[in-house]
C-alpha cells in the first residue's frame, strides 16, 4: 500500500517515521549538556603520530590498571596491626605471630582466587607506571616540550611523579612483611633526623614509639584514597591541557607553530589508543603471571629486631637510599642535642633535587626571556647544554642507585663494599660533570654533521675518479623534507645586558639578577653551544658549480 488511508477513506501521504529511543535519549542529553557541539568541535581534532608519544599512554594505562587491581585487593586486605597467630595455607609460617595485615596478604596470595595474580599485576603496574612517567618526562625535557604554554602541564607531570613515588612507598609498606618493615624503619630514621620536629612527626605518624600500632591503618587510607584521588584529578587536568593546547610535534614538512600534521582523534587515534591499552594490560598480565615480585611469604612478618639480608627498595627510591648510604656519618652534638647530618643532609637533598626538576621550565624561560608559544619540538642535539644537564642528572641517578645497593653489588661481584661506597662518593661529584661535557661534545659533533650533510649531501658510497686522477666520493643531494628538518630550528641570540654606558656617557644601573641571567644565557645558548646553520648563499655556492660532488 503506497499511502496511509485517512478516517474518511482518502489516501494521504505517509507519516514520517517516529524517532527511535536512542535518538530521543541523544537529543535529551544534547539539549541539556551540549554534547553534540562539543563532540563536533573536538572529536575530529588532529593529533600527531610518533612512537615516543606512547610513553605518556603507557603511564595512563598503567594508572588505570593500578586503580582496577587496587579496588580488587581492597576487598580482601585488612589494614590492621592487631597481632594474630597464623594458621593458613602456607605451611612454613604456621604458628608464627604476625599482624592481621600480613595474614590477609597471605590469604590474598594463597586462598583468594586470582589473588596472587592481581597482587603481582598491581605491583608490576606500579613499577611500570613510575618508570613510564620518568621516561616520559625525560622525553619532554630533552625535546623542550615544557615551554610556553605547557609549563603548568610540566608541573602536573612532576607532581604526579612525586606522588607516584610516595604512593609506591605507602603501598609496599602495607603488607607489613620484613622487607617493607625495613623500608619503613629507614623512613622513620630519616624523619627523626629532622631538627626539633622530627621526633614529634615520628610519634604522630606511628602512634608512639616505632613501630607503633597505627602505621598500617594510617597508611591505608592515604594509599587507597587520598593519593590516588589527587593523582586522578591531576591526570584529568593533564589530559585536558594536552587536548586544549594541542599536542607538540617533531619538526618536518608542513609542521609549524600553527598547523598540526597527524590523524584525527576519532576514529583513528581512539582505535589505536584502545588497542594499545589492551596491549599494555596483556603485557602486565604476562609479567604478573610468570615473573614473581614481592614474595612476602619468603621474607616473613616484620619484627623490629630483624632485618632482611640484601634489603632493597623499589628502584625509584634507590636514589634516596643511595644518598644516605654513602653519606659520611657526620653529626653535631651541642647543648644536649644531636643533629645527625649523615641522614639529614641526604634527606634534604632528595626533595631539593626533585624541586629543581620541577622548576626548570620557569628557570629556562627567565634566562631566555622567550614569551612565544612553542608547539614544535627541539632536536636534543640542537640544545647541547639542556641535553647535557639531562644526561648529567641521569648519570647521578645511576651512581646513587649503585650506592643504594652497595651491599648487593659487593656480594654479587665479589667487591669490597668500602671500595664501592668511595667510588659512589667520588662519582657523585665527578660523573655528572663528565657526562655533561661528553654529551655536549657529542651534540656539537652531531650539529657539525648536520651542517655538512646540508651543504654537501649524503655520502653515497660510490667512488669516482676524475680526469686528472683524483678520487672522490659522490654525494647525493638531500631531499627537500630532509633539508627542512635539518635547518628549521631557530638560533636566536642569547640575552645580553648591552653597553654599561649609555650614549650620554652615563653609567647604567645593572642589577645582579641581570648579570646572572646574561651569564647563564651565554653559557646555555651562546655561540659556544651551537654550530651556525648554513646560509642560503653558502648552499647555493656549493651546489651550483661543477666542483660539487
Amino acid at each position: 500500500m503506497d499511502g496511509a488511508r485517512s478516517v474518511n477513506g482518502t489516501v494521504g501521504a505517509g507519516r514520517p517515521g517516529e524517532t527511535g529511543k536512542g535518538e530521543k535519549l541523544a537529543d535529551w542529553a544534547d539539549g541539556r549538556l551540549g554534547l553534540y557541539a562539543l563532540a563536533k568541535a573536538n572529536m575530529r581534532k588532529v593529533f600527531p603520530d610518533h612512537w615516543s608519544f606512547m610513553l605518556g599512554e603507557i603511564c595512563l594505562y598503567s594508572f588505570i590498571i593500578l586503580i582496577l587491581t587496587g579496588v580488587y585487593l581492597t576487598l580482601f586486605f585488612e589494614p590492621s596491626g592487631v597481632e594474630v597467630i597464623y594458621h593458613g595455607s602456607y605451611t612454613p609460617l604456621n604458628g608464627i605471630p604476625m599482624t592481621r595485615a600480613f595474614e590477609s596478604t597471605l590469604d590474598i596470595s594463597f586462598d583468594v582466587r586470582g589473588g596472587l595474580l592481581i597482587r603481582q599485576i598491581h605491583h608490576w603496574a606500579a613499577v611500570v607506571f613510575i618508570a613510564g612517567m620518568l621516561i616520559h618526562m625525560m622525553r619532554v625535557f630533552f625535546t623542550g616540550a615544557y615551554r610556553k604554554p605547557r609549563e603548568l602541564n610540566w608541573v602536573f607531570g612532576w607532581t604526579l611523579l612525586f606522588l607516584g613515588i610516595i604512593t609506591g612507598l605507602t603501598g609496599y609498606s602495607l603488607p607489613d612483611d620484613l622487607l617493607s618493615g625495613t623500608g619503613i624503619r629507614f623512613a622513620d630514621g630519616a624523619i627523626l633526623s629532622m631538627p626539633i620536629v622530627g621526633t614529634y612527626m615520628s610519634m604522630f605518624l606511628f602512634g608512639g614509639e616505632f613501630p607503633g600500632h597505627d602505621i598500617i591503618s594510617r597508611l591505608f587510607p592515604i594509599h587507597v584514597l587520598v593519593l590516588p584521588g589527587i593523582m586522578l584529578g591531576l591526570v584529568v587536568a593533564h589530559l585536558i591541557l594536552v587536548f586544549y593546547h594541542k599536542h607538540t610535534q617533531y619538526p618536518g614538512p608542513g609542521r609549524d607553530q600553527k598547523s598540526v600534521v597527524g590523524m584525527p582523534f576519532l576514529p583513528v587515534y581512539m582505535a589505536k589508543a584502545g588497542g594499545f591499552f589492551f596491549l599494555v594490560f596483556g603485557v602486565l598480565a604476562i609479567m604478573g603471571g610468570i615473573a614473581s615480585i614481592n614474595p612476602v611469604w619468603a621474607f616473613g612478618p616484620y619484627r623490629p629486631d630483624l632485618v632482611t639480608t640484601g634489603a632493597q627498595p623499589d628502584w625509584y627510591l634507590g636514589f634516596s637510599e643511595g644518598l644516605i648510604r654513602v653519606m659520611p656519618g657526620w653529626e653535631i652534638n651541642a647543648w644536649g642535642h644531636t643533629l645527625e647530618l649523615g641522614v639529614f643532609i641526604p634527606f634534604t637533598l632528595f626533595p631539593l633535587i626533585l624541586a629543581a626538576i620541577g622548576a626548570y621550565p620557569f628557570i629556562e624561560a627567565w634566562i631566555t626571556g622567550d614569551k612565544r608559544e612553542h608547539h614544535i619540538l627541539d632536536r636534543p642535539r640542537n640544545m647541547p647544554v639542556r641535553t647535557g644537564l639531562g644526561v648529567a642528572w641521569l648519570s647521578l641517578y645511576g651512581v646513587l642507585l649503585i650506592g643504594g645497593g652497595n651491599d648487593v653489588v659487593a656480594t654479587h661481584l665479589n667487591l669490597s663494599i668500602n671500595a664501592i661506597t668511595w667510588f659512589v662518593r667520588v662519582s657523585f661529584f665527578v660523573m655528572p660533570v663528565v657526562a655533561f661535557l661528553v654529551t655536549k661534545r657529542v651534540c656539537m659533533g652531531l650539529q657539525r654533521r648536520d651542517r655538512d650533510k646540508v651543504l654537501h649531501g649524503r655520502e653515497s658510497g660510490l667512488i669516482k675518479m676524475l680526469p686528472h686522477g683524483e678520487y672522490i666520493e659522490v654525494h647525493e643531494p638531500l631531499a627537500q623534507d630532509e633539508l627542512f628538518r635539518l635547518t628549521q630550528h631557530e638560533q636566536e641570540p642569547p640575552y645580553e645586558i648591552g653597553p654599561l654606558v649609555d650614549a650620554n656617557g652615563v653609567q647604567r644601573q645593572v642589577k645582579g639578577g641581570q648579570r646572572v641571567r646574561a651569564r647563564l644565557a651565554k653559557a646555555m645558548f651562546g655561540p659556544e653551544t651551537r654550530i651556525a646553520k648554513p646560509t642560503v648563499e653558502e648552499y647555493k655556492e656549493l651546489t651550483s658549480g661543477d666542483h660539487h660532488h
